[in-house]
């Protein structure tokens, strides 16, 4: 871990892909992350920023900008860099939450720079803000079922109990950030 690199949270977001069809998939449980949070602190307005919905939350005394970018996540980096650069937050300050095959469902880790493991949102984050160090929660939703693929595997809308599943785990993610900026995210590596 690059710890010299390390800062406190400052922004948390969520990668998702903007349409309704969208809300109850796989890959978009950084986004459901997110929503949880903004229930949990009484968010009752977003605001549109430079291709990103974002709101201000306080968490353990700490101001914090939840962000959700409104491109698809192929290209969310280019939201995210636009509105961070504009609240002054280094990459290094900011928590990205996203879907992650290489862990069992339900599974969720924290990490710190590293790889980007073929994540295209990652990627596009990284481009954009022209570094790999930066906060991530990667929040397992396991490997595909027999043949099938990924895309049709992260995509495909979930219903009855693997949907009951999915919200709890964006609950876990949510409870995860809180832990993150209370105790500080060097304590969760």
């Amino acid at each position: 871990m690059p710890s010299s690199n390390l800062k406190e949270i400052r922004s948390i977001c969520g990668l998702g892909n903007p349409e309704p069809q969208y809300a109850f998939t796989r890959h978009n449980i950084g986004f459901a992350v997110i929503d949880a949070l903004a229930q949990a602190y009484n968010v009752r307005y977003w605001k549109d920023e430079a291709g990103a919905q974002v709101a201000e939350v306080t968490i353990a005394n700490k101001p914090i900008l939840l962000v959700k970018p409104q491109s698809y996540m192929n290209t969310s980096g280019g939201p995210l860099s636009k509105v961070v650069r504009a609240h002054g937050i280094a990459p290094a300050e900011i928590l990205v939450i996203h879907d992650e095959v290489d862990l069992p469902a339900g599974q969720n880790r924290i990490k710190f720079g590293g790889g980007l493991n073929a994540h295209n949102g990652l990627r596009s984050i990284s481009n954009k803000l022209g570094t790999k160090d930066f906060a991530r929660m990667r929040m397992g939703i396991g490997r595909p079922p027999g043949k099938m693929d990924v895309a049709t595997y992260v995509l495909r809308e979930l219903k009855g109990s693997a949907r009951e599943d999915y919200i709890f785990n964006a609950q876990s993610g949510a409870n995860l950030c809180q832990q993150c900026i209370s105790y500080g995210i060097q304590t969760l590596l």
